[in-house]
């Protein structure tokens, strides 16, 4: 067999493999994939509530121009209330990333360091988490630290909202996914571990800490960091596929405006965020999503258009093909904005 025959049989076997693994996709993710770009951003807002989404807030942030807001679909459901651009979403892991900050602004004023173990802050972990003595802040921050995610033990979500009150205990005595720094392997441990070092060394809690060197300077009073500090009515409700309940009583830590997290993803991104020679040690990405039962949210900057768009959708699912959705979605709004700035 010649090289061109082998390449011919291995181009065969790729479109093969193409065309079976489509009927192992849902066609609604290929539907939304194909179909022709529409002309405005609502209009892909409106498209994508079409495909099942219960509700939508999208933020635009474009460079020169005042952010724009849309929405579609339900705010509640079950009382017919639109969505409104105003409400309050449950931004999960985005929080991530204040944290990350909040490590950067102590990191630079030496109340820690990045580069000491966890084991140098919580001796007690260690033989319960394996290589505590040396996995480093920073190999936690960048989720390279090969601690077990403690929200993939099965037994965590028995009863998520009575189990998170000790998350940590779903993360100890196993064994480490990697040794550290040798792997990536995204988990919730890692954070969980990090606002207790915040903690730790300021000595009160990293709520105040991130509220007083991060969301005051930016003049961000439409984020949060609990159900308690708010009035409920002001969350959007949360859906699950299948399961005939709203999630917006559930506990799940931070809560923002879509237009709080736009600004401080602008100031994340621009630099604003930081002071003097933090953002060369800030060791984390600049874009995130977060997702819990009932939300998934989407925050990104794209340098080529100087444009932040935040996504807040109030549907997840099981299978993770809502969460997909939601990505095709959020490519798409950025193409439409492209064009627009290239028209």
């Amino acid at each position: 067999m010649n090289k061109k025959q082998k390449q011919r049989i291995i181009r065969i076997g790729l479109l093969i493999g193409t065309i079976v693994s489509m009927f192992f996709v849902p066609w609604i993710l290929v539907k939304a994939w194909i179909l022709p770009l529409p002309d405005t951003v609502q209009e892909q807002v409106e498209e994508a509530i079409g495909h099942g989404f219960d509700g939508m807030i999208v933020y635009v942030d474009e460079a020169g121009k005042p952010p724009a807001f849309y929405t579609g679909g339900w705010n509640d459901r079950e009382n017919k209330i639109p969505a409104d651009p105003k409400s309050l979403f449950k931004i999960a892991s985005i929080s991530k990333l204040y944290v990350a900050v909040a490590i950067t602004k102590l990191a630079k004023d030496k109340h820690l360091s990045l580069d000491e173990t966890l084991a140098d802050y919580f001796p007690e972990l260690v033989g319960r988490i394996e290589n505590a003595d040396k996995i480093t802040l920073r190999m936690m921050v960048q989720h390279r630290s090969g601690i077990p995610n403690f929200t993939d033990n099965p037994t965590y979500w028995e009863n998520e909202q009575e189990n998170g009150k000790r998350a940590l205990e779903f993360a100890l005595d196993l064994p480490a996914s990697f040794e550290p720094d040798e792997g990536y392997e995204y988990s919730n441990t890692n954070y969980l571990l990090l606002r207790r070092i915040i903690e730790k060394v300021i000595g009160y809690s990293h709520e105040q800490y991130i509220k007083e060197e991060i969301l005051i300077p930016l003049g961000l009073k439409n984020t949060f960091f609990s159900l308690k500090e708010v009035n409920i009515d002001d969350v959007m409700s949360g859906y699950y596929v299948g399961v005939d309940k709203d999630f917006k009583t559930n506990e799940n830590g931070m809560l923002a405006t879509a237009e709080d997290v736009g600004i401080f993803l602008r100031a994340l991104n621009d630099g604003s965020i930081f002071d003097e020679g933090e953002q060369e040690i800030y060791p984390y990405v600049y874009d995130h999503g977060g997702l819990v039962p009932g939300y998934q949210s989407l925050a990104e900057y794209h340098k080529d258009i100087d444009t932040v768009v935040v996504q807040f959708i109030n549907t997840t699912d099981f299978n993770g093909y809502e969460w997909n959705l939601s990505e095709i979605v959020i490519n798409r709004i950025v193409k439409i904005v492209g064009r627009e700035k290239s028209s």
